[in-house]
């Protein structure tokens, strides 16, 4: 039979803290705030980088068909272009969407060490004495936050290939991509805590599942972000170090469901 472990808290803590008390705990304190800065450039020149090189593939894939314009001759020849023209700005919309997020999880998971340590800092400034974690670095932990985060990357590139899909159903499909992007960008976040109780990913997927308020809460801003078109580049790695701290106090000080473990 399974039991749950009680999770730490400490007495008095708010069930929910919005993004402007994560900013202030962050620029409180001198050493989350240098590691924000650090991560925010290493995030924003590896997710460019991988950017540029997708859209290069892509466009270059593409090249030969949307550089021939079919002709306007008769009714026929009108919505031949007519169509020609939608298919050309939804694909142009639709794969600098996914190429921001093969970017972006490419980044993600090269980075995700130092997220994770960032996190775990949060928590230790958050927690204070009640702060039972493991603070000890070695290069065992280092690679496997880096397999965590290839982990989740390799689940996002699911989710980008199922949002692809859904995207092409007409009305409903916008919607569920939207949804399915901001209970993703919450996945994203709180792997950091979860992965230091030892959750699977199965388990962080439950979560999201039964904390679903919670997740959209906490995925929402990051989704909406991501999706602005150029910019979601440096805005979400301006950011992110910001959504990481966000998630990580809210999720060890929320009424988070514990890891069941065998007695």
């Amino acid at each position: 039979m399974l039991k749950e472990t009680s999770p730490t808290r400490p007495a008095g803590r708010k069930s929910w803290h919005g993004l402007g008390f994560s900013l202030r705990f962050i620029c409180r304190n001198f050493n989350l705030l240098g590691l924000s800065l650090l991560l925010m450039c290493v995030t924003a020149l590896l997710t460019w980088l991988g950017y540029l090189l997708t859209i290069h593939f892509a466009d270059g894939m593409t090249a030969r068909f949307f550089q021939t314009v079919p002709e306007a001759a008769g009714i026929v020849g009108w919505l031949k272009l007519k169509g020609w023209w939608l298919l050309k700005g939804l694909f142009y919309l639709v794969s600098r969407i996914i190429a921001f997020y093969l970017a972006f999880l490419v980044a993600y998971s090269l980075t995700s060490p130092g997220y994770s340590f960032l996190s775990l800092s949060a928590e230790k400034k958050y927690l204070g004495e009640a702060f039972a974690g493991d603070e000890s670095f070695s290069w065992g932990v280092v690679v496997k936050d880096l397999i965590e985060g290839c982990k989740i990357g390799i689940f996002g590139l699911g989710v980008t290939v199922t949002a692809f899909f859904l995207s092409l159903i007409p009305g409903l499909g916008s919607g569920l991509v939207v949804l399915i992007y901001i209970l993703y960008s919450a996945l994203m976040f709180i792997d950091y805590p979860a992965s230091r109780q030892h959750w699977s990913l199965g388990e962080k997927l439950g979560w999201i599942r039964k904390q679903w308020p919670r997740a959209l809460r906490l995925g929402w801003l990051p989704a909406l972000v991501s999706m602005i078109p150029l910019v979601n580049i440096f805005i979400m790695a301006l950011l992110f170090p910001l959504f990481t701290v966000h998630a990580t106090l809210n999720f060890i000080g929320g009424d988070r469901e514990a890891k069941p473990v065998a007695p």
